[in-house]
């Protein structure tokens, strides 16, 4: 064997080793807050709280429940059972079936991640709930409606994706979402990411308000960090917007009340290119657009999101 071959095995000794390492750390120190639900051989992490009218939570790209868990979920648990989720990849949730694999590009549709929540809120005996969805999660929010319409009481969409945007996503993405990156360079990046530059991403979503104190321990960042995980979020977000356009054409058949909160400094999910165009897309959709406000709403406009939930709830009868 050439001294090439052994360093390069070396290296990926290393590289596995530390992903293991990681990965079992953060299972550690992030284990899962609610149930784990088995639907159709598909592990799905669920919280509940409190007691009223259904509430179903929805979080975003690279997120997991904790995200609602972080001073936000007890203002509303007094006069609702939330029902919260971690996304198919993300948090405790796993894969669909034929979704994972290093080398895998498949992901799962906002329809089909729908679709499984959904099967898991069966169980849990949810009816007529409001959904809420942030960012990614608000196309998932959207499809739970186009999904069963009549057993949708409202939709929230907080800084919610909805229509399809221009030009391409960064760079990031399509790297982490091919068959290569996925197999090659995940591995690399879930071993030696610094902790400083998890702080610097959670500041650029948070931005232009500072992230909370506290909120990246919280979160369980290292939870996104695992290799299948980064090659779902990425998969799933690289491979999002014909999804979208396929969804968006449905919009108009909805009926049922819509709340959108949206910040108009918001420069991941423009305002101008998902929030004031759904607004028109179905009938009786209420914006309200928060001045300065970027990309984080529910924590940094906390009041504006919560009294977002409570008129869907009462414009569909729940309170």
């Amino acid at each position: 064997m050439s001294v090439l071959a052994i360093l390069v095995l070396g290296f990926v000794l290393v590289v596995q080793w530390r992903c293991s390492a990681r990965e079992a750390a953060a299972a550690w120190d992030y284990p899962p807050q609610g149930r784990i639900l088995d639907i159709d051989g598909t592990p799905v992490h669920v919280l509940t709280q409190g007691a009223g009218p259904d509430l179903v939570l929805i979080h975003g790209a690279n997120g997991n429940l904790r995200d609602w868990t972080f001073n936000f979920v007890d203002q509303l648990s007094d006069r609702y059972r939330v029902i919260m989720f971690d996304r198919p990849g993300l948090g405790w949730t796993g894969r669909l079936p034929g979704k994972s694999g290093a080398w895998n590009v498949r992901h799962e549709s906002p329809l089909e991640q729908a679709a499984l929540l959904q099967k898991a809120a069966d169980i849990l005996g949810v009816e007529n709930a409001v959904v809420v969805g942030h960012s990614f999660g608000g196309a998932v929010a959207l499809a739970w409606a186009l999904n069963r319409p009549e057993q949708t009481a409202g939709i929230v969409m907080l800084a919610g994706v909805s229509n399809p945007w221009p030009g391409d996503l960064e760079r990031t993405y399509t790297v982490l979402g091919s068959a290569a990156g996925g197999a090659l360079v995940v591995p690399v990046i879930s071993a030696f990411l610094p902790q400083s530059y998890i702080d610097s991403g959670v500041e650029s979503i948070f931005a232009p308000q500072p992230a909370p104190q506290g909120y990246v321990q919280h979160v369980g960042d290292t939870l996104a960090l695992r290799r299948e995980s980064m090659r779902a979020n990425a998969r799933q977000v690289n491979f999002l917007r014909p999804d979208i356009v396929k969804m968006s054409k449905r919009y108009g058949d909805l009926n049922l009340p819509v709340e959108i909160v949206h910040g108009d400094a918001d420069t991941i999910v423009p305002l101008e290119v998902h929030a004031r165009p759904l607004s028109k897309q179905i009938p009786g959709t209420h914006l309200t657009i928060l001045p300065g406000i970027g990309h984080m709403p529910h924590h940094v406009a906390r009041d504006a999101a919560i009294a977002a939930i409570d008129r869907a709830a009462a414009r569909a009868g729940l309170r």
